[in-house]
């Protein structure tokens, strides 16, 4: 819902936006114009001041400027001249002409009236004599209409089908109903021209083909035609790369969830077979006790594992106890003959490391060297700048046992996974150690 209703605002923005360009640019035409008009002028008045005449006309509504020059004899005036500048009967005016061609024919013809400065001693003004609507209204106006014909475009264009995608055939059927859509708003545009001789805002339909708004028009919504196709093309782009970008990303989520997975799986029967070997041990020697409290750590370390095996993270206060339990099952298998010393400064428990990494440590390093009484095993696990060591002292046994390849590259797999990050293995003639960078949680 949030995200339909950001959609729309944008597609307002852009159309208000195109608007304002569209009617912007449209307005300066009148300047243009001025400009231009004033130049060309006094252009003529350089080559020829303006002249004077009394206006007559005839009954189909034509008149003619008896002139008092010495150019031409008559200056020819249109009946839409006549009927836009309302002259009369009579009329003296002071004006400037212009000719209608450059030809021959042109050259013998009368001139033409260009334009009336004073009439009948008084200053000439077409705007003042008509109800000419003010600039503001004919911006709001302009503006208004344009840019919801734009957004209803815009949203037409970049709507998306019932699925969620953007279809090409969808897409084209759109552009013609958008392209019908332009041809109908040209009609309709609102344009100041004459109607019933006044000067004011009417639909373009209802103009007159003299007033020179035909193009101006077909120019506006051509271009917001043009522009609006584009940005809803590069709309639908952008969407679609921005959908792929979501699934790729949901996609390697959800990777790097059945791979994690796929490795804690393995843990959990690896485990399992040699916590089954321990107790089995303690159950031929007969020895009730320790069995019951090796039943019971058992079970603590399987309620962890459980509980954890779908947690990416855990802090290392609840590794150290899982640690400690499991260290527990591996002293009664090999009673005074295996050490673990913890040295776990209180600032770093609460720091966070990938659930169960202690675990296959502990159990390699048990498993790949001789526990004897004369070569006891000693396991050291510390936290020195942040990072959390399991170091021993390598006791190589003479008959290596067949290795089941979950061991370091498990734990290097699901460090990588989790935190993206690798672990360090110092692996010497005398000493094995692993590193393990922890994660500061800021408490």
């Amino acid at each position: 819902m949030i995200r339909a209703k950001n959609n729309i605002l944008i597609h307002l923005f852009a159309a208000v936006v195109l608007s304002l360009v569209i009617n912007f640019s449209y307005l300066l035409l009148p300047i243009i114009t001025d400009r231009g008009m004033a130049q060309r002028n006094v252009g003529a008045t350089e080559q020829n001041e303006h002249s004077n005449g009394v206006l007559h006309i005839s009954d189909d509504m034509h008149g003619y400027i008896i002139c008092d020059c010495e150019m031409a004899d008559s200056v020819y005036v249109t009946a839409w001249q006549v009927r836009t500048h309302k002259l009369m009967e009579g009329d003296r005016l002071n004006f400037s002409t212009r000719e209608v061609g450059d030809d021959e024919l042109a050259k013998r013809a009368h001139p033409r009236l260009d334009r009336v400065y004073m009439r009948n001693g008084e200053k000439f003004d077409i705007d003042t004599i008509y109800d000419r609507p003010s600039r503001v209204v004919e911006f709001i106006w302009q503006i208004l209409y344009y840019a919801i014909i734009s957004f209803v475009m815009l949203l037409l264009l970049t709507s998306a089908t019932a699925d969620g995608e953007y279809s090409n055939r969808r897409f084209i059927r759109r552009i013609l109903l958008v392209i019908l859509i332009a041809v109908v708003a040209m009609f309709f545009a609102p344009v100041v021209a004459f109607k019933d001789g006044i000067m004011r805002i009417v639909f373009f339909l209802q103009s007159d083909p003299r007033d020179a708004t035909y193009l101006i028009v077909l120019t506006k919504c051509s271009f917001m035609l043009a522009v609006t196709l584009l940005y809803a093309r590069l709309y639908m782009l952008l969407k679609q790369r921005q959908k792929m970008v979501v699934e790729n990303e949901r996609l390697k989520t959800e990777n790097l969830a059945t791979r994690y997975d796929m490795l804690m799986g393995q843990i959990n029967p690896h485990f399992f077979f040699n916590s089954l070997n321990s107790l089995s041990m303690l159950v031929r020697e007969q020895d009730n006790d320790r069995a019951l409290e090796y039943i019971d750590q058992l079970s603590y370390t399987f309620r962890y594992i459980i509980q954890n095996g779908q947690s990416s993270v855990t802090t290392l206060r609840e590794e150290i106890a899982f640690a400690e339990a499991y260290a527990y099952l591996f002293k009664i298998r090999y009673e005074d003959k295996l050490f673990f010393d913890f040295d776990i400064k209180e600032e770093y428990l609460s720091w966070t490391l990938p659930a169960l990494s202690l675990q296959p440590l502990i159990g390699n390093a048990v498993k790949h060297n001789t526990i004897t009484s004369k070569n006891p095993l000693r396991v050291a696990i510390r936290v020195v700048d942040g990072v959390l060591e399991v170091e021993n002292k390598k006791h190589a046994k003479l008959d290596v046992e067949p290795s089941t390849g979950i061991g370091l590259q498990n734990l290097r797999s699901r460090w990588q996974i989790v935190s993206g990050r690798d672990i360090e293995v110092i692996d010497s003639s005398e000493h094995f150690m692993v590193r393990l960078p922890l994660e500061k949680t800021g408490k």
